[in-house]
């Protein structure tokens, strides 16, 4: 029973993955690289946002990142110079993609808080939609949002709002959601552009090269067909679980302590101090994972680890995500002559998405705190 459990990385999972086992999940990812981008031109640049050209992108991102990790973790057992030039350059390429991607989702998100915080029928940005024409086409935000099934105590609706109050938010959310809806949707259209012109460059082409010879031939040292791969890969999970133990997971395992407000809508425009060792913890997180799977040979699996990493992992993705569009709500209040209605709104967004970064911080403890239980009794 105790077997089903093991940690991969752990040496009595059984034999050791040397770097032949490195050799063939560099090569298949390098082969997913290759067939997402023969998609990703076959579905038309990602013209008109269309489904397939969308899911390419993804998959040049998560084939993208997973080379990167893994050239990170097991750099010593591949050629220096290699993996120092590929690294940046594979990062770049998953990073230019995400863009996109990423405000869609912030504005979808930040319109869906404010028709839950106003209580209106519509979307705010739906209501004042003709004081912000989409540049670039209709916004992603645009469309119906469902409402969730059992909205969460905020804090900021408890005791219900005075009249007066509810009033002032609810015409406030709607020229704040076309503000959003604005800015958001203009940056999207940017990374939109700077993806297609990144796609079609000298420097993709290059890479995209660089990738096509790693799916056949993969640059492994003299010393890597006899190295267990499974210390580098504790190495790892040991990098994780020393900035996991820095963490004020205290704090963070009471819901709401509310701790990030106390710099709100300050005129520093930096990103929020306190998200930077949770933004890392992610990260290597992620590098982990992957190297869970290179040493397995096979993505991340049902086991009950695997499922408990990625449960933590989701709650440290919804944390970037509200801590991201907490800072887009702020910066959006920061813009010059808005109505007071208007910054309040965007306030009280902001104060909402800074409650969402906490309710994420207590998810990843509860799911750390379950898998550093579980490590305890194998």
């Amino acid at each position: 029973m105790a077997q089903r459990h093991l940690d991969p990385t752990d040496p009595m999972a059984g034999p050791a993955p040397t770097g032949d086992a490195l050799a063939g999940y560099l090569r298949a990812q390098a082969t997913e690289f290759l067939r997402a981008l023969r998609l990703h031109r076959e579905t038309g640049s990602m013209a008109n946002g269309a489904e397939g050209s969308v899911d390419a992108a993804r998959a040049l991102r998560r084939s993208a990142r997973r080379i990167s990790a893994s050239l990170h973790t097991f750099q010593s057992l591949l050629d220096t110079d290699w993996c120092e030039g590929m690294r940046p350059e594979l990062a770049w390429v998953s990073g230019t993609l995400a863009m996109e991607h990423a405000y869609t989702a912030r504005l979808e998100r930040l319109l869906s808080a404010l028709h839950r915080l106003s209580g209106s029928t519509a979307l705010p940005a739906q209501v004042g939609a003709e004081a912000a024409p989409a540049a670039g086409g209709r916004a992603a935000g645009a469309a119906p949002v469902p409402q969730r099934a059992a909205p969460r105590d905020t804090g900021l609706r408890n005791p219900p709002a005075p009249a007066q109050e509810r009033g002032n938010l609810t015409v406030g959310a709607a020229k704040a959601g076309a503000l959003l809806d604005r800015q958001l949707t203009l940056a999207r259209t940017r990374a939109h552009s700077t993806a297609l012109q990144a796609l079609g460059s000298s420097r993709f082409h290059a890479i995209a090269d660089k990738v096509a010879v790693l799916a056949s031939e993969v640059p492994l040292t003299r010393s890597a067909a006899t190295t267990d791969l499974r210390p580098l890969a504790s190495a790892a999970k040991d990098r994780l679980t020393d900035a996991v133990t820095a963490l004020p997971l205290v704090t963070a395992g009471h819901p709401y302590n509310a701790a990030a407000l106390v710099h709100g809508l300050s005129p520093d425009t930096v990103p929020h101090p306190q998200d930077a060792p949770w933004h890392q913890v992610r990260l290597l997180l992620r590098l982990h994972r992957y190297a869970r799977e290179a040493v397995r040979g096979e993505p991340d699996g049902t086991s009950v680890v695997d499922l408990r990493l990625l449960s933590a992992g989701q709650a440290l993705n919804r944390h970037r995500d509200a801590s991201e569009a907490s800072a887009a709500a702020a910066q959006a209040a920061r813009t010059p002559r808005i109505a007071p209605a208007t910054a309040y709104a965007l306030g009280v967004l902001h104060a909402d998405q800074r409650h969402e970064v906490e309710a994420a911080r207590f998810a990843f403890q509860q799911a750390w705190q379950k898998e550093a239980e579980a490590v305890s009794t194998r």
